[in-house]
């Protein structure tokens, strides 16, 4: 069994439309050059996600490829395409989710505006380019695409949508609702 692995692109999208918040862009762009990856750098060819694609595989957007899911491909929030320049992700949130809140000032500020992808290769290349050494991806097993810190690719892109939307979306007082919520559990779990 392959080795997990983890590549980090550059930018995505972020929309807030109706009950939802919208995030778009690609976690991954083809005939791109990765940062140096500890001795060889790497590019994605077209095609390379299209297995995990055509299985339907259960494939998770996440915050630095930790945490709880904020979307997924088997709830159908998350979305995935291979088109002319990349693996695109349209990824539907819930606005009510901590998470999300969490995330949207960060990517409003453009402090959060990369990706990354985890995958198991099925099928690789190598060749030397000078004194590079050059890997080819060809078939990954896509398991997700994580909105990061430190992207490995740059050429990737992600962004709010509607700003004054997102604003929107964020309840106001949430900590204190969150609070609230807190105490009444406890009280009608008898202060546990």
């Amino acid at each position: 069994m392959a080795d997990l692995e983890y590549r980090a692109c550059g930018e995505f999208e972020f929309r807030a439309e109706g009950d939802s918040v919208k995030v778009g862009g690609y976690a991954a762009v083809f005939n791109s050059l990765s940062q140096d990856l500890g001795g060889f750098r790497e590019v994605i060819r077209r095609g390379a996600f299209t297995h995990t694609i055509a299985q339907g595989a259960d494939v998770r957007f996440l915050i630095n490829h930790d945490g709880m899911p904020l979307a997924r491909t088997k709830s159908g929030t998350l979305r995935l395409a291979e088109d002319e320049r990349g693996l695109r992700i349209d990824a539907t949130l819930d606005p009510s989710d901590p998470d999300v809140q969490r995330l949207i000032p960060k990517m409003r500020r453009g402090d959060l505006s990369q990706m990354s992808f985890g995958f198991r290769t099925l099928k690789d290349a190598w060749r030397q380019e000078g004194a590079e050494q050059i890997r080819e991806l060809h078939a990954v097993d896509l398991f997700d695409v994580s909105a990061v810190t430190y992207p490995a690719y740059q050429a990737t892109d992600v962004a709010l949508r509607s700003l004054e939307a997102a604003r929107k979306q964020q309840p106001s007082g949430y900590p204190l609702n969150l609070a609230q919520a807190r105490f009444r559990l406890a009280v009608e779990q008898g202060g546990r």
